[in-house]
């Protein structure tokens, strides 16, 4: 049997023809004319009126910490179930991350412990939205509001996810996505900050061009030290053509997740990504999670998917168990519990009926031999 992928993008005819123009074409007097492009086009998808494409949604994050004067001795609160990125620019600001646990239906930030971990030293909030589950935003910002801090939203995994109507990434300070390979939609590499803060915006764009201020009549002439973490044109080609086909990319998405779901509801100690009714979920990543009664370890799974040829993606080591940060004392138990026993389901564009029935014939052989089923 063929191997079956966890992700892959979907390009195509369109992608080809924009980043064979931006080669041919774009350059000289066009060489931001895709860039420009796809910033206005992804800015009025999200309906915010600012956007900045990066050349990752690390480079957005750390420029929007950086326009709201984080820096050192100052403290980010964020959830201690994340991928690395997500604490690694608060670090490269001389900022402390500070760990708190999750919900255990959401996998994301836990607002009252968010609100037991503010110190004065707290200078914001990251709300990672994981895979393309939603953090509890209403609470989160109302947090925000009582402290004086601002909510920034990760929303590199949330394309497609909306909440009460409004979608990720457009409800805090900034918001910040990711177009790598693996993503809904992609760039390659990638990635973008969005706002609907005129000042922050501004302070952005002069940062993301090495410290020089839009407009200056002065030629190469830098007010303060900035960053580079410009996209190419030609990344943002494709992304000219993604952004196209966002709802298209987005739907199949959650018609995959649709799939799984119906295929393994009811399953005894199983439950995937929540959508709570006054939400919308981009499902970007199908996680299966088993009740820890089960006794299905992630060590069973992966040896059970590699078997099938599929490949196994484990859930997200919790922050303070890895090397940079384990110096850090936490009680985090949720974050540590779900890593143990879940994993993440394949979930490319163009997966067939009978990969995903593969997929679902694992976890269930899993449970069969536990004796669940």
């Amino acid at each position: 049997m063929s191997r079956i992928h966890y992700t892959k993008p979907s390009v195509g005819e369109l992608e080809a023809t924009y980043a064979l123009d931006a080669v041919q074409n774009g350059w000289g007097e066009r060489c931001y004319e895709y860039l420009t492009r796809f910033e206005k086009a992804f800015a009025q998808h999200m309906g915010v009126p600012y956007a900045i494409a990066t050349s990752s949604c690390t480079g957005a994050l750390h420029m929007g910490m950086a326009a709201l004067d984080i820096g050192a001795g100052d403290e980010v609160i964020l959830a201690n179930t994340n991928w690395i990125a997500s604490a690694a620019a608060i670090t490269y600001l001389g900022a402390t991350p500070v760990f708190v646990d999750v919900l255990p239906d959401s996998w994301c930030l836990d607002p009252k412990q968010v609100k037991q971990a503010i110190t004065p030293r707290t200078k914001a909030i990251l709300a990672v939205h994981i895979y393309g589950n939603l953090c509890a935003m209403d609470e989160l910002l109302e947090i925000g509001r009582e402290y004086g801090i601002p909510v920034i939203e990760d929303a590199a995994e949330a394309i497609g996810s909306q909440w009460r109507g409004q979608p990720a990434g457009s409800l805090g300070a900034f918001g910040a996505f990711s177009f790598h390979g693996t993503k809904t939609m992609t760039t390659g590499e990638g990635g973008i900050f969005v706002t609907s803060d005129k000042a922050l915006y501004e302070r952005v764009l002069t940062l993301s061009n090495h410290g020089r201020v839009a407009g200056s009549t002065r030629q190469f002439w830098p007010d303060f030290i900035g960053f580079k973490y410009k996209m190419s044109n030609l990344q943002a080609a494709v992304g000219c053509a993604q952004i196209e086909r966002v709802d298209e990319l987005i739907e199949r998405k959650r018609a995959i997740f649709a799939h799984y779901a119906r295929a393994l509801s009811g399953l005894p100690g199983v439950s995937m990504n929540p959508e709570p009714v006054h939400s919308q979920n981009g499902y970007w990543m199908p996680t299966v999670v088993f009740d820890a009664a089960t006794g299905i370890t992630r060590e069973e799974l992966i040896g059970a998917f590699q078997t099938a040829n599929i490949d196994a993606r484990v859930f997200f080591w919790p922050l303070s168990s890895l090397p940079m940060f384990c110096d850090q004392p936490v009680v985090t138990p949720v974050s540590y519990s779900l890593p143990e026993r879940a994993i993440n389901l394949p979930s490319y564009h163009d997966m067939t009926d009978a990969d995903q029935q593969r997929v679902i014939d694992v976890v269930r052989s899993v449970l069969m031999h536990r004796g669940q089923l």
